[in-house]
């Protein structure tokens, strides 16, 4: 991706990182869910400034933010925005590359399932906070941009007590591999 892809407005990212080919390793597929987050958002990890923990979410765009939420699962963010602290949690993805490494990795073999929330995508990818940081055109990782502007949904985030109402969830149309439905 050139580096611009990553700085314009955060809402913006979140929409175009939708049909965009996500792997780690060579295991992923194309991202169908994603929210948005920003330094202003009292639901942002960022939203109380900088800190260890949030480190990466000032850092340069086009760059990883790995975190681990209520202690169990680990949660993929890619840094961007036109300010710093913002970033776009990736929600699901469609599996297409490494299925057998993800079934492993899951204990499953249902692929509507690999990837059908953050967690569980981390759990698919095997990203852990060691990828905190890590640049998004360098290897582990690769993403690479959609072919066609897809038709997205959008609705409120999801698992979150603050500015809960803000539309800020996009998701792709038709597709099964969501987190959950939207409204």
């Amino acid at each position: 991706m050139p580096p611009d892809f990553y700085t314009r407005a955060v809402l913006d990212l979140a929409r175009a990182l939708i049909s965009c080919h996500l792997t780690v390793d060579g295991v992923g597929g194309f991202i169908v869910e994603t929210e948005a987050y920003h330094a202003g958002d009292a639901a942002s990890h960022s939203f109380a400034g900088p800190g260890r923990r949030n480190a990466a979410m000032f850092g340069p765009s086009g760059h990883a933010y790995v975190y681990r939420s209520y202690g169990l699962h680990w949660c993929l963010n890619i840094v961007g925005g036109e300010e710093p602290g913002a970033a776009v949690l990736i929600r699901a993805l469609e599996p297409t590359d490494g299925i057998q490494t993800m079934a492993t990795r899951r204990g499953m073999t249902d692929p509507r399932l690999f990837c059908a929330g953050p967690g569980r995508l981390c759990a698919a990818l095997d990203v852990t906070d060691v990828l905190n940081g890590a640049a998004l055109d360098t290897p582990p990782f690769a993403l690479t941009p959609r072919v066609e502007d897809p038709a997205l949904l959008n609705g409120p985030r999801i698992g979150i007590t603050k500015a809960a109402a803000e539309p800020w969830r996009f998701g792709l149309a038709g597709s099964r591999f969501l987190s959950r439905p939207f409204r």
